[in-house]
């Protein structure tokens, strides 16, 4: 029984995947979705289209999961894109704008894990449902990716607020 997709749920997915080419592109160029910039601007409209594009496709016929997690990404893009902005932040800021940005891109990737397993390949799916076995692999591995990224992207943010707060860059 094939999975087809709906002519809005083919440009959904396009898009999605888009944000997502678009994210790694910023994450190898700058190390970091940065929101001030013309790639993670990018980044932020495909994203928020992709979120706003799901709303309307109910495969179970009601709201799901995925559409919780599309709620959660658009209210996270604005607070990401203003979190330098935001006195609470404090000296955190930066750190604060990382963690937000790539959370969205982590929670960006969990229904295209579970779409993607329960749809491919179309003639018998690698899964039948979120609570399978290779689903929850992926979800494992995402998870695991998305900390280690953060942990990552925390050291390499403290790297270079300290050598630009020490003379001469020499830290």
């Amino acid at each position: 029984m094939p999975n087809h997709l709906s002519p809005l749920g083919i440009i959904h997915t396009a898009i999605s995947i888009l944000a997502l080419l678009v994210a790694f592109y910023c994450l190898f160029k700058d190390g970091k979705i940065l929101p001030s910039n013309d790639r993670g601007k990018l980044y932020i409209v495909l994203t928020a289209v992709t979120c706003i594009t799901g709303f309307p496709i109910m495969r179970t016929g009601h709201f799901t999961q995925a559409h919780g997690l599309g709620i959660l990404v658009l209210i996270l893009l604005p607070l990401g894109m203003y979190a330098n902005y935001i006195k609470a932040f404090g000296k955190a800021a930066k750190y604060f704008q990382v963690a937000i940005m790539s959370t969205t891109l982590f929670l960006s990737f969990v229904p295209a894990i579970v779409e993607t397993l329960t749809r491919l390949p179309i003639s018998h799916p690698i899964a039948t449902g979120p609570n399978d076995m290779p689903v929850q692999t992926g979800l494992g591995i995402l998870f695991t990716s998305y900390i280690i990224g953060l942990i990552y992207q925390f050291r390499k943010l403290r790297s270079s607020q300290q050598s630009a707060t020490s003379p001469n860059g020499i830290v």
